[in-house]
């Protein structure tokens, strides 16, 4: 038994390491399998209780072990600019109140660990099947980075879509197309401003 055991012991150290990196390359390569299998789902809660559903499903998944079906839970939220006795104030309000987003595998086990969590009524889709987002509907949610591929040049005119700026119309300045980012002057108060934003919080006119 102990002369088997020698037999498949690495020769030497060098060996051993060697295995390591090839063992990291297999493990990373599970873990990008694993995300890409992974959708956004959108789960009803109890208005005001958002913030508390997301710490409970956290503490559940950590609690059995199942961050390999259950991967992210968001609260979408948003700054606004509030303007009050001539100040400009960016407040953080949340995006979608009553929901909650979270990226998961749907399996028997990880359906029934998020939809029984407490504060949570419903998962949204046709009756007890999930239905999950789009890419469109996720890069609009700015939940998660998605590579954009935008056609757009300085001098065009854009209307942005979501932050603090939504709703207000702009002209290209700038494009950067490695950070996914553009300069656009936008007219507020009378006065041409410039802004930086991402390719998600504009539609090109």
């Amino acid at each position: 038994m102990e002369e088997d055991l020698k037999e498949n012991l690495p020769e030497n150290e060098n060996q051993a390491e060697e295995t390591q990196p090839e063992e990291n390359n297999i493990a990373r390569r599970v873990d990008e399998e694993r995300a890409s299998k992974a959708k956004w789902y959108v789960i009803h809660t109890y208005s005001g209780h958002e913030n508390k559903v997301k710490v409970n499903i956290e503490k559940l998944v950590e609690n059995r072990g199942m961050q390999d079906l259950v991967l992210e839970v968001v609260v979408p939220t948003e700054d606004r600019i509030e303007i009050k006795d001539g100040q400009r104030k960016i407040k953080t309000r949340k995006m979608f109140p009553g929901y909650v987003i979270v990226k998961m595998i749907v399996t028997n086990e990880s359906w029934y660990l998020v939809r029984n969590t407490q504060g949570v009524t419903g998962f949204v889709g046709h009756g007890s099947e999930p239905i999950p987002l789009t890419d469109e509907e996720v890069r609009r949610m700015g939940i998660e980075k998605v590579y954009i591929d935008l056609d757009i040049n300085p001098g065009d005119s854009v209307k942005v879509i979501n932050g603090p700026f939504e709703s207000f119309m702009g002209v290209v300045e700038e494009v950067n197309f490695d950070k996914q980012t553009l300069r656009v002057r936008i007219s507020m108060f009378g006065r041409d401003t410039p802004v930086e934003l991402e390719f998600g919080q504009v539609d090109k006119i």
